[in-house]
């Protein structure tokens, strides 16, 4: 064997071992993958760096720009509000929506595209819904992938195995040639993917619940001020939990006990309602009208400009002397000059009012006041700022205009009047030149991790092209197979070009054996047609790493390990191969 060959088997091996134990972050490893191809002379640095500015990375970072774009604007919220009122909070009715949106969407734009702006949807109906995330994300790019087949415009795998047909001297498919094939394995796989996500739903919870921090709820205390369109209203019309996803714990009344909420509780003016909400959904109160921070109505300070305020989410430290009295008791706002609007205690809440809660060692707080004294807080050892909380009070506009343009990019790139990278940087730019939102704001959300690691993984794929290993392994797994006829090899094929597409592109899968494919089905005289849609099929069928892209940008948000996707993904790989290579021959019969 040609010892470049060898080199490049072992690199492949050794990354895919590396990813497996978790010990290094993919990027990381997908970094160092690329140092060792140049370092053993397998690619030059001009071909290990090529697929940092390829198309596919440029498409990827343009549909993270865009769906970034789409949360700040607001679009992620009203969606999520349309589809949480459908669902209501039933963590299984949710699955269903999510993974038959998924499915839907990807049988006419890309799975990665559909994956990319679903992705910010369903994390605000998990936080809405109070439902841990990961159940919901690995079946959202699953079924984004699994209906990739249905049209040949469901992904650009499809589209390359058309070509290669073509340039072999047949006709290229159909837009629906296709669908006898994809449209039962999209069926097939949406049923799978609602029973894994039952089960997910039903694990233990030590394994699915998100971290601490995306979990933490603070303790407040909102105003009813006697102006408000809300007074004289009942609890249940106000609709708090629907519209902003606050619960309200004791209704405060001058001169009478807590009140316990009811849905027929009428409101007066002054009621202060307790509520416990995440910090981004305490913030909404902000911009909500007939209703305040009753925290940040007490601070309102007409001389103090709005860009001077901070709002930031911060710890209490042991040697704080604001340990063990309460907010009253340490005169806090009149002493440093800064308003608690929220605190959270390791998860827990209680009933009792904001200013008589006695703080502990650990309590999380959110702060309000100017940005001096939030930082002499700091400096005197009280409190660490975990994160700033002022992008959450910003009022989101222009959620049509970045809608029209993602829409308008998809329509584009898939119509073929232009490149689908092209339109989605193009719609990206324009988002940036209307005005309503910074880039650095856009850039800090996006997950750069998964951009490192797909340009390393196309490096990867060079080394295999160009080394011939992939060659190697294609012909080994044929030339053993090609006397046992068409299913055996359909089988082999298919098997060949899964185990290709989890560690390189799904079109260089399908580019390295269809050729193969075509010339084996005319030396046994048969159709070369139901081998090729196998192969697109499975050069499509990435379950069992999460180094498809649709993967990968549910790989962060979700937590999840390398070993959940080959434990979640092999049977549905099983089912779809089953299903391919016993279809095949009927759906392309001549």
């Amino acid at each position: 064997m040609d010892p470049q060959v060898t080199v490049v088997f072992c690199l492949a091996v050794g990354a895919a071992v590396a990813l497996a134990s978790g010990r290094l972050p993919p990027d990381v490893v997908g970094l160092a993958l690329v140092v060792l191809l140049v370092a053993a002379g397998v690619l030059t640095p001009a071909e290990a760096f090529r697929g940092f500015g390829s198309e596919t990375v440029m498409l990827i970072l343009g549909l993270l720009i865009l769906t970034a774009a789409m949360t700040r604007t607001g679009v992620v919220e009203v969606l999520g509000g349309a589809m949480l009122r459908f669902t209501g909070r039933s963590p299984f009715r949710i699955l269903v929506v999510v993974v038959l949106t998924a499915a839907t969407l990807s049988t006419f734009m890309s799975n990665t595209a559909a994956t990319a702006f679903l992705v910010p949807v369903v994390l605000g109906l998990a936080r809405r819904a109070r439902t841990p995330v990961r159940p919901l994300l690995l079946p959202l790019a699953f079924a984004s992938i699994v209906s990739s087949s249905v049209l040949l415009i469901g992904t650009s795998t499809n589209l390359v195995v058309s070509g290669l047909l073509e340039q072999a001297g047949e006709a290229p498919l159909g837009m629906f040639e296709l669908t006898p094939l994809g449209l039962p394995i999209a069926a097939v796989g949406v049923v799978y993917l609602l029973v894994v996500g039952r089960l997910f739903l039903q694990a233990a919870p030590d394994d699915l619940l998100p971290g601490p921090g995306d979990l933490r709820a603070f303790l407040s205390e909102i105003l009813l001020p006697a102006d408000s369109d809300l007074v004289g209203r009942s609890l249940g019309e106000l609709g708090l939990g629907e519209q902003l996803d606050i619960q309200v714990l004791r209704v405060l009344r001058r001169g009478a006990p807590p009140i316990a909420p009811r849905a027929d509780l009428v409101l007066h003016a002054g009621d202060v309602l307790l509520v416990e909400a995440r910090p981004e959904e305490l913030l909404k109160v902000k911009r909500t009208a007939g209703i305040e921070i009753r925290a940040d109505h007490e601070l309102a300070d007409p001389t103090l400009p709005t860009e001077a305020l901070g709002i930031v989410e911060a710890i209490l430290l042991p040697r704080s002397p604001l340990v063990g009295t309460t907010l009253k008791e340490a005169r806090f706002r009149q002493r440093y000059g800064v308003q608690v609007l929220g605190v959270s205690r390791q998860g827990t809440l209680t009933t009792q009012k904001l200013s008589g809660l006695s703080l502990q060692v650990g309590d999380i707080l959110i702060l309000q006041g100017a940005h001096a004294d939030i930082a002499g807080l700091v400096e005197a050892g009280h409190l660490r700022v975990l994160k700033a909380l002022e992008d959450l009070t910003r009022q989101p506009s222009g959620a049509g205009y970045t809608v029209a343009l993602f829409a308008l990019a998809l329509g584009l790139g898939a119509s073929g009047i232009a490149p689908l990278s092209v339109t989605v940087l193009g719609a990206a730019v324009l988002v940036f030149a209307a005005g309503r939102l910074r880039p650095s704001d856009v850039y800090r959300d996006i997950e750069w991790s998964a951009v490192i690691l797909i340009g390393s993984m196309l490096a990867l794929g060079v080394a295999l092209e160009k080394s011939g290993a992939a060659a190697v392994l294609a012909g080994v797994l044929v030339d053993a197979l090609g006397a046992y006829g068409s299913v055996a090899l359909s089988g082999a094929f298919f098997a060949t070009a899964v185990l290709l597409t989890q560690i390189m592109s799904n079109q260089a899968a399908a580019v390295l054996l269809v050729p193969i494919a075509l010339e084996v089905a005319v030396r046994l005289g048969v159709p070369g047609r139901p081998f090729a849609a196998v192969i697109a099929v499975a050069a499509s069928c990435s379950y069992l790493t999460p180094l498809e892209p649709a993967c990968l940008l549910v790989y962060g948000p979700g937590g999840y390990r390398f070993s959940d996707f080959p434990r979640y993904g092999a049977v549905l790989t099983l089912l779809i191969g089953a299903l391919a290579v016993g279809l095949a021959p009927a759906a392309f019969a001549p």
